[in-house]
C-alpha cells in the first residue's frame, strides 16, 4: 500500500512569513525555497505542481486568458478540463489502482477526478443576488459539510471583508474529509496570507498576527493528519513583494488608437477585446498582450519599451524560454518592475467605468482586481453601505455593492514576476517521509509532482 500524504498549500508562505508551528515540522523534517513558475500566480502555479509541466504544456498561463473563439476574456474558472495533461493522482492511479484523491479548494477542482472535492462555487439567481454556496464531489458533501460547519462564508474567502474566516472553515473542511473519508492523498489550500500580503504589503504592521493566524490553521491540520499516519509536504505559490507603482497596459493601448471599447447605457464602458488591435489581459505582475495583426506588433511593444513599470516584454523566442509558448498566451508578455503591477481599467474618465467596477465581480472583470481587497476610502461608512445594500435586497430592491475603488493604487502588495532573490520565492516542507529536492535555483515548483509520487511510491511505513 502507498503512503498516505497531505499536500498543503499555504499561500504566500516564506521564510519572513513561517510560523511556529509549521518552523516545528521544518525542523523534524526539511525546508527548501525553490524558483516560481512564470508566471508567478495561482492557476499557474497549481497547475504545474499537479502536472509537472510549464504553461506551454499545461496551458494555465495566469489567473484567466483571452478565449479567441468567444473573443471573451475569462477569469478563474473552474474545470479541470482547461488543464491541458495528466495531473499526479492519474499517474498515481496508474501505480496504485484504487487511490483515493481529496481536493479541498485547490484550483481546477470540478470535474477533476478527484473521489472527494471542495470548492466555492456561489449560486447567481436570476434577481441578481449572490449566494454562498460549494461545489463537492460527491454532492451529498455538501449538505454534510454545511450541517457541520455552517455555510462557506464566501464573503470572507475574497473581498474586502476577507479575514480568517474563510481559511479556517477550509481547515475545518480539511479535518472532516480527512477523519470522514481518510483519503490515500488530499490537497488542502489555506489562502489567508494572501489578503494582509496584497492589501498592506509585506512590511505592514499587522503581519504578524496574520502568519499566527495562518499558522495555527495550518498546524491544526498537520496535526491531524501526522495523528492519521500522513506525510505531509508543504508548498507556497509565490511570495508577495512590496509595490508601490501601478501601470495601466489597457489604457496606454487605448491612448494608442489600438484598443476598443463598447458603450451600454445600462452598465457603462465594456472592453471590446473581439473588435480590439491590441488590449491586455492583466494578472498582477504579468500582462498578456494579445495583438491581432503581426503588423502592429513592433508599435505595440515600442510602446511599453521605455516604461519603467516594464522590466521586460517577451515575445517569439523569450517567450518560449520561459515556458509560455501556448496558444492562450499574449502576443507579448510584459513583466512588472519588481516594485510595480499592472491593473485592469480600460476607461480613461471614472464617470465612464463600467457599473461592475466599483464591486467584487471577479468573473465579470477582463483582469485581475486586488483593489476588490479594499473598500473605498471616498466612503465614509462602507460597512454601513453594505448592509444597507443588503437590506434592500432581502427586501426584493436590485442594487449594487459598490463600495470598490475605481483607483488601485492602494494596493500595497503583489507577486507574479520571478524574483531574483530566494527570499521571496515559494517555501516547501516535508516530513522525513518526503524526499527533500535541491534548493534553488537548481529546481522549480514543477518538481511538488515528483515529490508527490516519490512519497505515495513508498512501500511500508518511512
Amino acid at each position: 500500500m502507498p503512503r498516505r500524504l497531505l499536500v498543503l498549500d499555504v499561500v504566500g508562505l516564506v521564510p519572513a512569513t513561517l510560523g511556529p508551528r509549521l518552523a516545528a515540522l521544518a525542523r523534524d523534517g526539511w525546508q527548501r525555497s525553490v524558483a516560481p513558475v512564470f508566471p508567478a500566480v495561482t492557476c499557474t502555479a497549481q497547475a504545474s505542481m499537479l502536472t509537472g509541466q510549464s504553461p506551454a504544456r499545461h496551458g494555465i498561463v495566469g489567473n484567466g486568458f483571452f478565449d479567441r473563439a468567444l473573443s471573451e476574456i475569462l477569469f478563474w474558472k473552474q474545470s479541470r478540463h482547461l488543464l491541458q495533461g495528466e495531473t499526479v493522482w492519474d499517474v498515481a492511479r496508474r501505480r496504485s489502482p484504487g487511490l483515493r484523491v481529496a481536493q479541498l479548494f485547490w484550483w481546477f477542482n470540478m470535474y477533476c477526478g478527484a473521489d472527494f472535492a471542495v470548492t466555492p462555487r456561489p449560486e447567481y439567481p436570476a434577481d441578481g443576488r449572490k449566494i454562498p454556496g460549494i461545489y463537492t464531489e460527491p454532492p451529498e458533501l455538501r449538505a454534510r459539510l454545511e450541517q457541520r460547519l455552517g455555510a462557506f462564508p464566501l464573503f470572507r474567502f475574497w473581498g474586502p471583508a476577507a479575514d480568517i474566516a474563510a481559511t479556517r472553515w477550509i481547515a475545518d473542511c480539511a479535518l472532516d474529509v480527512l477523519a470522514s473519508e481518510a483519503p490515500e492523498l488530499a490537497f488542502v489550500y489555506l489562502p489567508h496570507l494572501d489578503y494582509l500580503l496584497q492589501r498592506g504589503g509585506p512590511q505592514h504592521p499587522d503581519v504578524p498576527l496574520h502568519v499566527e493566524q495562518a499558522d495555527v490553521e495550518a498546524g491544526r491540520v498537520v496535526d491531524a493528519a501526522r495523528a492519521a499516519g500522513y506525510e505531509v509536504l508543504v508548498v507556497s505559490e509565490y511570495g508577495i513583494g512590496p509595490v508601490s507603482h501601478v501601470e495601466f497596459p489597457n489604457r496606454i493601448l487605448r491612448e494608442a488608437g489600438l484598443l476598443r471599447v463598447l458603450w451600454q447605457d445600462s452598465v457603462g464602458e465594456t472592453l471590446d477585446a473581439g473588435a480590439s488591435r491590441a488590449f491586455a489581459v492583466c494578472d498582477h505582475q504579468v500582462a498578456h498582450v494579445h495583438v491581432a495583426d503581426p503588423a502592429d506588433v513592433a508599435r505595440v511593444q515600442a510602446l511599453f519599451a521605455q516604461r519603467a513599470t516594464v522590466a521586460r516584454i517577451l515575445s517569439g523566442e523569450e517567450r518560449r524560454a520561459v515556458g509560455l509558448d501556448h496558444p492562450r498566451a499574449g502576443t507579448l508578455v510584459l513583466e512588472a518592475a519588481p516594485d510595480a503591477w499592472f491593473a485592469y481599467p480600460y476607461w480613461l474618465e471614472d464617470a465612464r467605468a463600467p457599473d461592475f467596477a466599483r464591486t467584487v465581480d471577479i468573473h465579470r472583470k477582463p483582469g485581475y482586481d486586488p483593489a476588490e481587497l479594499l473598500f473605498d476610502s471616498a466612503l465614509r461608512w462602507p460597512k454601513l453601505r453594505v448592509a444597507r445594500r443588503l437590506a434592500a435586497r432581502r427586501l426584493g430592491f436590485r442594487n449594487l455593492l459598490d463600495v470598490i475603488p475605481l483607483d488601485p493604487g492602494g494596493v500595497r502588495g503583489s507577486h507574479g514576476h520571478r524574483p531574483a532573490g530566494a527570499e521571496l520565492w515559494p517555501l516547501l516542507i516535508g516530513t522525513a517521509g518526503v524526499p527533500a529536492p535541491p534548493g534553488a535555483p537548481e529546481t522549480d515548483l514543477r518538481c511538488v509532482h515528483d515529490l508527490i509520487l516519490a512519497t505515495l511510491d513508498a512501500s511500508g511505513p518511512p
